[in-house]
């Protein structure tokens, strides 16, 4: 019996062993020092995240495809890993605060002091610290159908009445004058902002906003009596006057923009990105500011993105030394040119001139006033306005009962009652080791490839969004474990000589082949499981040599279900192989984690040492 607890206990220490590398108290150091950036949208990390690490090639970046929320770094703060870079674009001061003590003040950064100060005004704490740096815009305003005005001879509006007389204009012949997706929050978000831009910067409006966003309060701030009456009473004088009706609650944004090249609406809300698209259709199509009622002319402009570094940075010099380093490539002039954002992006610093194509060109002194403005966006802001300015197109409520109600909605306290669906009981570090890989990845490719039943999963470098933490996930944090932006799956049989083809393509690209993603460092190499492989690296160029399965490499004439995970423009070229029936899942990876999690159908896999890189 003695001899059997002694082999009980070298079998626990032997498995112990085997794991440290991949367990919660991990000892194990990585290769480097990494320095973590967390990006918005997977657009960021196909083109923009490669340029950033060609201009560093000394120095280890692990790019993650984070959550546009603010929440879901409030959670990873919550338990202790903030990454070193943030960037989030659906931003606000106000739902920023919670983070604050635990970004680096930029306030006397270089970076800082370049971007224009009637922007920077928007980000900086009532202490006059800065945590965000906003890096560039597209515009939005009103946009216009010219040929439909020139063939009605109905002149362009150039101020808030002959907005309105063209409105009724275009009504007298059975068209919309305008109309907009009211559908959605953002939509009733910034028309409400958008026609009251001089009141919302305006002394009263700054100090208000200041107030509002001040992360050092407690209370929850509603609105002034003396800025926001005028607001909602501007709203109500607009819905009237662009005879805004019941219907456009329901129009999201297909149909609107059906109605628009149809010829059914002269004018629509939009971005000058959208004019673009529409004057490649054939369409003359120019945009327009937005008109105040006291006749003044506004932009409306939506931040591409925000950063900020995490203050632990300052405890090591070095590291901060190449986190700013990172910065600096992220807002320099090219790296801003990068960005997936289309060729009408407005940059808030002074290091970067002004581009204008013929879509802005227009605007050109209204951009050169800096006749800007920054939309407020916190989360209350996209909820009340969805809720306050659908009941108003209604009729349910006038101007001061939209006031009363929006200013009730800020300042009720919020409860936290978010229901727990998943509990993880070890932690697992988000961190690429040479002789390993990342271990919240393969607890999540792991857990997934339990959740698909397959015998093999692979998933592109951007399939998951970090560590793995030791607790309590409500539904929303568990749907935050996995990419958000239209990670798909694809099932397929394959014989072994296959498998090693597609696995070949994940990890070296195809050459000759657009779309396929191609890794460009070790963070962004593939995940897998229910195998292991063995790549070699050479100056950046990665190359597949062995898959194995139990510690032996697969033969070719063996078989597999294999289930691969990848965006659709990403695996395009591997559905037109027709040697591969791939099936496309029913939802996107997702939704089938949520669902599944939800259903009680998840208990977190054990990570494995699945990538060797010599």
């Amino acid at each position: 019996m003695k001899k059997k607890w002694i082999s009980l206990l070298l079998a626990l220490i032997v498995a112990m062993t085997l794991l440290s590398g991949c367990g919660g108290n991990n000892t194990a150091k990585k290769d480097s020092d990494a320095i973590t950036v967390y990006l918005w949208t997977n657009a960021m990390y196909e083109q923009y995240a490669p340029y950033i690490q060609s201009q560093l090639p000394d120095v280890d970046i692990q790019f993650v495809v984070g959550n546009n929320d603010l929440d879901f770094y409030k959670f990873m703060n919550e338990n202790g890993a903030l990454p070193d870079i943030i960037t989030c674009c659906r931003f606000s001061l106000h739902d920023a605060a919670p983070l604050k003590d635990n970004l680096m003040d930029l306030s006397t950064t270089s970076e800082a002091g370049a971007i224009y100060d009637s922007y920077l005004t928007s980000f900086t704490n009532e202490d006059g610290s800065v945590n965000w740096l906003p890096m560039c815009a597209d515009v939005h305003g009103f946009i216009a159908d010219k040929a439909l005005f020139d063939k009605y001879n109905i002149p362009l509006p150039t101020d808030y009445e002959s907005f309105v007389s063209a409105c009724q204009a275009f009504e007298q012949v059975g068209i919309r004058g305008y109309v907009s997706d009211f559908s959605y929050d953002y939509t009733c978000m910034e028309t409400l902002q958008g026609l009251s831009i001089p009141k919302l910067t305006s002394e009263e409006g700054r100090k208000w906003r200041t107030s509002y966003s001040d992360p050092a309060s407690t209370d929850h701030v509603g609105l002034d009596d003396v800025v926001w009456p005028v607001v909602f009473e501007q709203m109500e004088q607009f819905i009237k006057d662009a005879n805004l009706t019941p219907d456009v609650l329901e129009l999201d944004y297909d149909p609107v923009i059906q109605m628009y090249t149809n010829g059914e609406a002269a004018m629509i809300s939009g971005s000058s990105a959208r004019v673009q698209e529409f004057r490649d259709q054939g369409i003359d199509t120019v945009l327009l500011p937005y008109f105040d009622q006291s006749g003044e002319q506004w932009l409306m402009t939506t931040p591409y993105l925000q950063v900020a570094l995490n203050r632990n940075l300052e405890n090591d010099e070095a590291r901060r030394e190449k986190a700013m380093k990172v910065l600096d490539v992220m807002i320099s002039e090219e790296g801003q040119t990068i960005l997936p954002t289309g060729d009408d992006v407005l940059s808030y610093s002074q290091d970067v001139g002004i581009h204008l194509t013929d879509s802005l060109e227009n605007l050109r002194p209204l951009i050169e006033q800096n006749h800007m403005y920054i939309r407020i966006a916190s989360n209350d802001f996209f909820a009340q306005s969805k809720d306050v300015v659908s009941k108003m197109i209604t009729g349910e409520y006038n101007a001061q009962q939209a006031y009363e109600a929006f200013d009730i909605g800020l300042r009720q306290p919020k409860e936290d009652s978010a229901e727990v669906v998943l509990t993880s009981d070890k932690a697992y570090a988000n961190s690429f080791h040479s002789d390993g890989g990342n271990e919240s990845y393969s607890v999540m490719a792991n857990s997934l490839r339990g959740v698909f039943g397959s015998d093999v999963l692979i998933a592109t470098g951007n399939s998951f969004t970090g560590s793995v933490f030791q607790a309590d996930y409500s539904e929303k944090m568990a749907g935050s474990m996995v990419m958000p932006n239209g990670l798909c799956s694809y099932r397929c049989d394959m014989t072994g000589g296959q498998l090693k083809e597609i696995v070949k393509s994940y990890v070296e690209g195809v050459e000759g082949t657009e779309g396929v993603f191609k890794p460009f460092n070790r963070g962004s190499l593939p995940v897998v499981s229910g195998i292991a492989i063995e790549v070699e690296e050479n100056e950046g160029i990665y190359t597949l040599s062995k898959v194995k399965k139990d510690g032996k490499e697969i033969g070719d004439e063996e078989t597999f279900s294999v289930t691969c995970l990848a965006t659709p423009a990403h695996f395009a070229p591997f559905l037109e192989d027709a040697s591969l029936a791939f099936i496309e899942g029913e939802e996107n990876v997702k939704d089938t984690w949520i669902n599944t999690v939800k259903a009680g159908g998840v208990v977190l896999a054990q990570p494995e040492q699945y990538i060797t890189l010599k």
